[in-house]
């Protein structure tokens, strides 16, 4: 089949005549590992149950263990019938229709829906067979174009395909070699796609490979050929790579630092960030995935994965303790764009290591710890332009300054939009060019967003929102609201139920706020109770502290670098509107009060930007309407957001 989409490929007509042991051995082949008892076992069933349930539709194509590259797995059975795509989910020998083999099912068919091109405008209908399970009668009806699940059993698999398919109206025929080969476009969330570095794919396998989303790739192979170029020329260098929200900065850190691990056993790279929170997810995210795969311990999977993902802090606490060279060869600094200047890193170390008269900023400090080892290595920083939410973040201003006065022969990679907008440099190009090392190179931009892949319009959209731009941004707007919606409440309960209308499978929602919003706890809403970020991303439905209960709201430090499927932001007072700008306020005591300088004014843009850009596929902005008995949260404000949402082109949900 070309590609080996799947393990195994007829046309229903020819399964049905074919022999078991031959249908086996054909999946055990395509397999490539041991085969277990369990799975031989569930296979065998599997082919058994299908030979008697699919003899009415011998006109179909059966497809068995489909690939679903985003999230590495292979869905049991795809059947082609009519143009309709079935995703047949086997649990063999289950007596209950479980809510994990249902979402399951859905996911694959979301799956196909999003990135499978030849699927886009299909009926695709999930079926949970669960062998033993009682009958259950469902209706089918759609949400965009994935029916809601369909439960079935070893006895009613035709029934149940066959009641389907007479309420569905037929798209027309196509070629199950045809279908199947078509372009696969994945945009993995940044925990499927580390997941599935981590265990080997290449950023090629699952990331989307069309043409306004290749630079991906590109960037990937121009960080190897500067790494290696470094290597054989025993020189030190630094890149820049720069990209919009979403654009895979760092999912291409990621690739790099896997990719690197597996080129020579001495070369050591590591994955740093100062963002804790995504930390802690990546690898808590890859440590359960491990164990899962290869059954080994919890502790025995976090050690690895401590080794591969680290937090630039104890990274730099460490160094603090030796003056001996590092053992990593290749670093990756996540976020670089948050390193912590001169002032805020002298203040730390005085007050919490004891430490008087430091004088390096973090990024200079990090570059002399790697300026330690004798011949080689490179620096990696990928760069978020305009996202920079806490005070002492410096951007990428100190690293230039650290290396114009006292690391100039260090190579300079940078990227093409670097001196540009939210990429200023301490002075010009031209002359920082004079005194540094520098090359630019246009692979080093990620311009597209991968997040949202139902249109990268969305970060255009919000940057023109929160520059007062709200004609530029009306007019984005119109050419995003049919992919990507987009909607204003003054109800948090209805933006609740609108998340859990729009989500299928295990998709995540969630609630967001700024830190900053204080008064949103006269709505239910407490930033100031900390979530535990492991638990509200990665734990299920049934577990009150995730995401899913829709119960406590991450704020930007606990989802930037992070991604939802859909969001409600929750907007409060601290950032309103007065006389066509901005008001900024920050909630003190028992009042707001007014944000003056122009620093601390752009953390909350920034704030709001992060919060904004979190959702791959829509969000629900909910604005409170206030009381006009509660001093501290007077409708004036709410109203005035509401109002500006609208000239950007927002509307009212419902």
């Amino acid at each position: 089949m070309g590609l080996q989409r799947a393990y195994y490929y007829r046309p229903v007509r020819e399964f049905l005549t074919g022999d078991p042991d031959q249908i086996l051995g054909e999946l055990a082949r395509s397999h490539g590992h041991a085969l277990e008892i369990p799975q031989r076992q569930a296979w065998l069933d599997q082919i058994s149950i299908l030979k008697g349930q699919l003899t009415g539709f011998p006109e179909g194509d059966l497809f068995l263990e489909f690939a679903i590259p985003r999230m590495g797995k292979r869905a049991d059975v795809v059947l082609l019938l009519d143009g309709v795509v079935y995703v047949i989910e086997f649990k063999v020998g289950a007596s209950s229709y479980e809510r994990f083999a249902i979402d399951q099912a859905v996911d694959y068919a979301v799956d196909l829906s999003n990135f499978h091109e030849a699927s886009h405008s299909r009926p695709i209908v999930p079926i949970l067979a669960a062998t033993r399970a009682p009958n259950v009668v469902t209706e089918i009806s759609f949400k965009m174009n994935v029916a809601d699940p369909l439960l079935a059993n070893a006895e009613n698999l035709n029934a149940t395909i066959s009641r389907a398919h007479k309420s569905i109206p037929l798209p027309g025929k196509v070629g199950g070699v045809d279908w199947s080969q078509s372009p696969y476009r994945p945009t993995p969330t940044i925990i499927e796609a580390a997941q599935a570095l981590y265990h080997g794919h290449a950023v090629t396998e699952i990331s989307r490979s069309d043409a306004e989303a290749i630079n991906l790739s590109t960037t990937s192979n121009c960080l190897s050929q500067i790494i290696t170029e470094s290597k054989e020329r025993r020189q030190k260098s630094i890149c820049f790579v720069t990209g919009v929200p979403g654009a895979g900065k760092t999912l291409a850190g990621l690739n790099l630092a896997c990719s690197r691990q597996r080129v020579a056993e001495n070369e050591h790279a590591v994955f740093l960030s100062g963002n804790g929170p995504l930390v802690e997810v990546l690898r808590e995210a890859l440590a359960r995935d491990q164990v899962e795969r290869e059954g080994c311990t919890k502790k025995e999977a976090l050690s690895r994965t401590q080794a591969f993902i680290q937090n630039v802090h104890h990274f730099r606490d460490d160094s603090l303790s030796t003056g001996a060279a590092p053992v990593e060869r290749v670093v990756v600094f996540d976020e670089a764009q948050r390193a912590w200047d001169k002032h805020h890193v002298a203040k730390f170390m005085a007050e919490k290591k004891g430490i008087r008269d430091f004088d390096h900023s973090e990024p200079s400090f990090l570059i002399s710890v790697m300026d330690r080892i004798p011949d080689w290595c490179t620096i990696v920083c990928l760069v978020g332009g305009g996202q920079e939410i806490n005070s002492g973040e410096a951007g990428i201003i100190e690293w230039f300054s650290a290396l114009a006065d006292k690391f100039p022969h260090w190579r300079i990679w940078c990227s093409s939009k670097i001196g540009e907008g939210d990429y200023s440099l301490p002075e010009p190009v031209s002359q920082l060019k004079q005194r540094l090392i520098m090359e630019f190179r246009p692979e080093l931009h990620l311009g597209v967003s991968l997040r949202s892949f139902r249109s990268e319009a969305l970060s255009a959209f919000v940057h023109h929102l929160l520059a007062n731009e709200f004609e530029s941004a009306a007019a984005v707007f119109r050419t995003l609201k049919a992919k990507y919606p987009i909607f204003y409440t003054r109800d948090l309960k209805q933006a609740k139920d609108w998340l859990r209308r729009m989500a299928r499978g295990s998709e995540l929602v969630g609630l967001l706020a700024s830190s900053g919003a204080i008064r949103m706890k006269a709505e239910g809403i407490n930033v100031k109770a900390k979530v535990g970020a492991a638990d509200w991303f990665l734990n299920g439905k049934d577990d009150v502290r995730s995401c899913h209960y829709l119960e406590d709201a991450a704020t930007e430090f606990d989802v930037q670098g992070l991604e939802l499927d859909w969001s409600c932001v929750c907007w409060d007072g601290e950032l309103s509107r007065v006389n066509e700008g901005w008001s900024f306020r920050q909630f003190m005591g028992t009042t707001w009060r007014n944000v003056l300088k122009q620093t601390d004014q752009r953390y909350l843009v920034n704030t709001h930007r992060v919060l904004l850009t979190r959702a791959r596929q829509g969000m629900v902005i909910f604005v409170p309407r206030g009381s006009a008995s509660d001093t501290t949260r007077p409708p004036a404000p709410y109203d005035s957001i509401v109002g500006y949402l609208e000239q950007c082109g927002i509307g009212e949900l419902g």
